[in-house]
């Protein structure tokens, strides 16, 4: 039987590094995004469609009827997917979704969740103890996507996972975020102001949350599960190993910034699921995914971010 998965949000920064490890996985793969890019990937198919406009979903599920569904699509531009009202309407689309391809006989179904689903302040964030209490309109609108998925899930009898997703960096990843905005900083020659640095984080390659969502949706672990390294560090940390690479470790001021509000001290996930139940871990380590970073940044100072996918 032929597995189909169909992948929103295929362009956006999650997405177009889910798809290689989709072909390899020997799934027939079809990427949907707002219009087909120009780059393309071995094995993939394109649709264009816009997932937020009634009826495009429904007529997309229609003409490819899925297997598997892999849903990455979400607003996240950077500096206003917090509060956006935008993910309002994220949650009915994503509904919407599901609903058409449970009416397609769709069987498996993964979709990007979020750490902003936990409540912050905890030493570690974990599928079953952390209590679940958002911060912030776009953690409380994944959560609420969620909840409703699962109940849906059961009633229709499709397998549905979660995979939160904890810190993310790489190729194509939004300018003015942690890695890049310290890499394109270094690069001019220019000082790369941060906070003070001491807040414990998880960071997993871009590359690597691709492949986990492949691995998640290829099995049949279900319910939530934290996509993250297991491997926690200080954002200063994470600051220096990136400036004595570019070798201008003097350019670095940590503490110039101030702290964001709210900013929790530790945001670490637990992976045993991921690990012990997924059987998945990471290819890239944090010297060589950073290495990696800096080398695409230097190849390309003047790219835009073309998020359109969860993170």
């Amino acid at each position: 039987m032929s597995r189909r998965v169909l992948v929103t949000g295929a362009t956006g920064f999650i997405g177009r590094h889910a798809l290689a490890p989709l072909v390899a996985r020997g799934f027939e793969v079809h990427a949907v995004a707002r219009r087909a890019p120009e780059w393309t990937v071995e094995g993939v198919r394109w649709h264009a469609a816009d997932l937020l406009r009634a009826g495009e979903a429904e007529a997309l599920v229609r003409a490819v009827r899925p297997s598997h569904l892999l849903h990455l699509a979400w607003y996240v531009e950077h500096g206003s997917f917090w509060r956006s009202p935008e993910n309002l309407g994220w949650v009915g689309a994503t509904l919407q979704l599901a609903r058409a391809f449970a009416e397609a006989g769709g069987t498996r179904a993964a979709f990007a969740g979020t750490c902003a689903e936990y409540e912050w302040g905890h030493a570690l964030c974990s599928e079953a103890g952390t209590p679940l209490r958002p911060a912030t309109l776009y953690g409380s609108c994944k959560l609420a996507a969620w909840q409703a998925l699962d109940g849906f899930a059961r009633q229709a009898g499709f397998s549905a996972a979660w995979g939160r997703v904890f810190l993310l960096y790489g190729p194509h990843e939004a300018p003015a975020r942690l890695v890049p905005s310290i890499v394109r900083a270094l690069a001019a020659g220019e000082p790369a102001r941060c906070s003070h640095g001491a807040q414990l984080r998880d960071f997993l390659h871009v590359a690597d949350v691709g492949a986990a969502f492949a691995a998640l949706l290829d099995g049949e672990v279900a319910g939530p599960v934290n996509i993250g390294s297991g491997q926690p560090v200080t954002v200063a940390e994470v600051a220096r190993k990136i400036a004595a690479r570019m070798g201008r470790p003097e350019l670095l001021e940590l503490g110039a910034l101030p702290s964001p509000p709210g900013d929790p001290a530790a945001l670490v996930p637990t992976v045993a699921r991921l690990r012990g139940e997924v059987g998945w871990t990471p290819r890239w380590g944090l010297d060589e995914g950073l290495g990696d970073a800096i080398a695409w940044w230097r190849a390309h100072p003047a790219a835009e971010s073309q998020n359109q996918a969860a993170r």
